[in-house]
């Protein structure tokens, strides 16, 4: 499977992980979500907030791509973060609010992508100003590959902190396929 329906795909796998992760969150014991753990952005609280200005940002940059993105039109009206850094609180409820409206976007905007949108350029600018054009398959690909680097760290902080998330493979997302009907000849 590529292309278009893989984003599907994706877009399913990365809601139910986010789920499984705010989830998991709820369980911990009091101090534990905000506690500074060393990770890239300190805290399960930091790699939660770093995931939320992630998405948020190439959102936006996505819904000036095509404007038929009918999905896109509510990130439109988001307060865009300043940066990878932004925080948007430490109030776990709060965090998992904006990520269930983030999954419940990227989820119907998924299916709205073409073939055609797959293999354009996309050109961006960075929150530094640098502009850049690259082909818009590998930029959504790197879209949903983010969300895993970053939830594999969350899950490994959850781990630290003696939650379990369950199982993160995305073969548990994947369609399984019909078995060949055998050949009458």
């Amino acid at each position: 499977m590529t292309g278009p329906e893989y984003l599907v795909v994706l877009a399913a796998y990365n809601a139910d992980m986010n789920r499984q992760v705010y989830d998991a969150a709820a369980r911990l014991p009091p101090g534990a979500f905000t506690a500074e753990r060393g990770a890239f952005f300190g805290s399960l609280a930091g790699t939660l907030n770093h995931l939320l200005a992630g998405d948020t940002i190439w959102l936006g940059r996505f819904a000036g791509f095509r404007p038929a993105w009918t999905a896109l039109a509510g990130v439109r009206d988001l307060p865009q973060p300043g940066g990878l850094a932004h925080h948007f609180g430490d109030d776990l409820a709060a965090l998992r609010a904006q990520r269930e409206l983030l999954d419940a976007i990227i989820s119907a905007w998924a299916p709205q992508v073409t073939a055609g949108d797959m293999a354009a350029t996309f050109e961006y600018r960075s929150k530094k100003g640098d502009t850049y054009r690259k082909n818009f398959g590998l930029v959504v690909t790197h879209f949903f590959n983010h969300q895993t680097h970053h939830r594999g760290q969350a899950s490994t902080l959850l781990t630290q902190a003696g939650v379990d998330i369950g199982a993160t493979d995305l073969i548990g997302w994947a369609p399984d396929i019909g078995a060949e009907p055998a050949s009458q000849s």
